[in-house]
């Protein structure tokens, strides 16, 4: 479970830690600042929690107004839609209302373009490459073209290779 901070924009009020929207909405209803009046507007931050939720919180651009689909997300998606959801808004300028299972886009777990330009010769999507012929292919040359369509993020610790349709 992620934990979050709101952080006031009252100067005369302190900020709380939370791990669910139930707590979040007992705790802002209850703060108040030095004075007596009612807190209304926050910060809120990511503090702690798994590096996936992190970067989540990060391309949502995590705020009071969408902090329910932050929740939302990170308890009903996989890794793979949670993937797939901070490459299209974190970098492929898709909407922060979009739904992972609506992108067209191809991801490939990779460490380097070479990795990638090697699978696809395995896979066969330059055809049909006797495997003694192979050996002569310059996987740099087909990588450094690859990038020409497909870009490369790091994610909580793991490297992708991407291409937003």
């Amino acid at each position: 479970m992620s934990e979050l901070f709101a952080q006031p924009y009252d100067m005369d009020a302190r900020g709380f830690y939370f791990k669910d929207l139930e707590e979040y909405d007992t705790k802002r209803k209850a703060l108040r600042n030095a004075y007596g009046q009612i807190v209304e507007e926050f910060e809120i931050q990511f503090i702690d929690g798994d590096d996936i939720d992190c970067a989540l919180a990060k391309a949502i651009g995590i705020n009071q107004a969408n902090l329910g689909r932050y929740y939302s997300a990170v308890d009903d998606w996989n890794n793979d839609q949670k993937t797939r959801y901070i490459i299209a808004v974190g970098e492929g300028g898709y909407s922060e209302s979009t739904e992972p299972d609506d992108l067209d886009m191809d991801i490939y777990e990779i460490d380097s373009m070479k990795e990638l330009a090697e699978r696809f010769v395995e896979e066969g999507l330059f055809g049909e490459i006797p495997e003694h012929i192979r050996f002569y292919l310059d996987y740099d040359l087909i990588a450094r073209d690859l990038q020409v369509d497909y870009s490369e993020t790091e994610i909580a610790g793991n490297r992708y290779a991407y291409r937003c349709g």
